[in-house]
């Protein structure tokens, strides 16, 4: 109950004079002030909180309790946002030490390369049209190549400790033996491709893609011819250069052969594994993304100021090497920003062949590139993103219809009567809400309120990986228990928000579609958590 200090049922009744003092009307609250008000002081994680949370050895405090709540409470400040997300996705463990994601690194980084030069010689050999062209026989290049690679790692083995090659010898037998830092995702057979190319792109900075998942029976309406660069070919078996302060050599790569070798077994593999369909796949999602990525706006710009002040020169040179097309009018750092997507999402697509890529994947990756200037970094952040995302991109959208019934469940649990509602309406399926649970809100919420919406669901995420216990969030402002559908409850909480109009004035599914498309730029993205941790605070153990 509200108390006034002066009641609006005496102010009728009294006559004010010149002169006199109005009396001064204050709300108190009391103690039914929402647990969550704290909104509206939001703290995100500091840089100096961050520093304070590691151990001499670079181990978080607390397996990083402290910091799951101060984020999952207020978010991450901007600053350190690219160095804190790798942990709350999964990409480094919470109790790993510093040595070990050095390692890491250098393990993820040699990866990511692997992978962009299966990329590129899928593209030149979609340029040469002499696929089959490469008559190899695999067993004898398996000899080959295995007996090569035993050596330059006995080689290396002999310098452990100073040479980069060592380190990433080491860092394999960590990863072997069970990491937990980074486990792959389980894929189909991995398809191989790469970006168009030409002489001109002769020495690249970084290189990202964008990929967008279409369904291939969308091709005949995507197939346009994109004319090739002029010049000779660059060497179809060069790798675009990616920034990172380590210079990582996996022991045979000297002379280039037996690298060249590795890279032809590995592909030529792929190719008879998966068939000539999967060339079929990866050519579409290829020219689709390259469409996808020069429509992306320039929100993320402010975000990134190193990337905002790319060249001209640098920015043409990296389109030129992903095959970039129409990108005449756009900025130098937005055409810059496109390719790093089309590498990425290229790479992304190879690497989770099973889902390759569909639209609004371009949408999600885009942050990542952004705060992110090294392409292996952004990728694998992409990777444990898409881990928890992957699902909303099936053709057969069984992962959404799962989602959206959970969505409908809270719904139903928390207001019935609007429940009835819908249902009268035919919208109990919650369809209306489709586009939110596909790309997490991305299209509703400005770009800061997105970042802020994810850092929260992913520290409840890290929260539940690491096994932190319910007793840990039972009192004050951290009383909703940890859950990995906190992204549902809040889709769910923008319904529940809506409830009057819904009841009041919508007679169709249409009209709340409508009204949904219309939150975007609308909503307060912590008052939006606020309802969300209500709903879980209340619902979880019905849910």
């Amino acid at each position: 109950m509200i108390l006034l200090e002066e009641t609006e049922m005496s102010m009728p009744q009294r006559s004010f004079k010149a002169g006199h003092a109005i009396p001064l009307i204050t709300l108190n609250r009391g103690h039914f002030r929402s647990p969550w008000a704290w909104r509206r002081k939001r703290r995100p994680l500091s840089p100096q909180q961050w520093s304070h949370a590691f151990s001499p050895d670079g181990r978080l405090v607390d397996g990083g309790l402290k910091v799951l709540k101060i984020v999952r409470s207020g978010g991450i400040d901007s600053r350190i946002r690219a160095e804190v997300w790798p942990f709350l996705l999964g990409v480094y463990d919470l109790m790993s030490s510093k040595r070990e994601r050095d390692l890491e690194r250098i393990r993820m980084r040699a990866e990511y390369e692997k992978l962009r030069r299966q990329c590129e010689f899928l593209q030149s050999e979609q340029d040469s049209d002499e696929t089959n062209g490469e008559v190899i026989d695999i067993s004898v290049e398996e000899k080959r190549l295995g007996s090569e690679q035993d050596n330059a790692v006995a080689a290396s083995a002999e310098d452990v400790g100073r040479s980069s090659e060592s380190v990433f010898i080491e860092s394999e037998s960590i990863y072997k033996k069970g990491s937990k830092l980074l486990d792959p995702l389980p894929t189909g057979n991995n398809s191989q491709r790469t970006d168009e190319a030409s002489s001109d792109c002769e020495s690249i900075v970084e290189d990202d893609s964008v990929m967008v998942k279409y369904d291939v029976s969308d091709e005949d309406s995507h197939r346009e011819r994109e004319d090739h660069l002029d010049g000779e070919s660059t060497d179809e078996y060069n790798l675009i250069p990616v920034k990172s302060s380590v210079n990582v050599n996996d022991g045979h790569t000297q002379d280039g052969k037996s690298s060249d070798i590795e890279v032809k077994f590995d592909r030529i593999k792929s190719l008879k594994e998966r068939g000539p369909k999967a060339l079929e796949d990866f050519s579409t999602w290829q020219r689709i993304i390259r469409l996808d990525a020069v429509r992306m706006n320039a929100e993320w710009i402010p975000y990134s100021p190193s990337q905002a002040n790319v060249s001209e020169e640098e920015a043409l040179v990296l389109g030129c090497h992903v095959g970039l097309k129409n990108d005449e009018h756009l900025e130098p750092c937005r055409k810059h920003h496109a390719a790093r997507l089309v590498a990425i999402l290229e790479t992304y697509a190879l690497y989770d062949s099973e889902i390759g890529y569909c639209q609004g994947m371009s949408d999600l990756l885009s942050p990542f590139v952004a705060l992110m200037d090294d392409d292996y970094e952004a990728f694998w952040c992409f990777v444990h993103f898409m881990r928890i995302a992957r699902d909303n991109f099936r053709l057969d959208e069984t992962g959404i219809r799962r989602q959206l019934g959970i969505v409908a469940k809270i719904i139903k649990t928390k207001d019935p009567q609007l429940y009835k509602h819908l249902q009268k309406l035919q919208a109990e399926d919650c369809f209306f809400v489709y586009r939110m649970v596909v790309v997490l809100f991305r299209r509703e919420l400005t770009f800061e309120q997105t970042l802020c919406l994810w850092e929260v669901i992913w520290a409840n995420q890290a929260a539940i990986r690491a096994g932190i216990g319910k007793a840990a969030w039972k009192k004050g402002k951290q009383r909703a228990p940890p859950t990995s559908d906190l992204l549902l409850y809040a889709i769910a909480a923008s319904v529940l928000q809506k409830r009057k109009l819904i009841i009041e004035k919508y007679t169709g599914m249409d009209d709340i579609l409508r009204e949904c498309n219309n939150m975007a730029g609308h909503l307060d993205v912590w008052k939006l958590l606020d309802d969300a941790h209500d709903l879980v605070a209340a619902l979880h153990n019905k849910i």
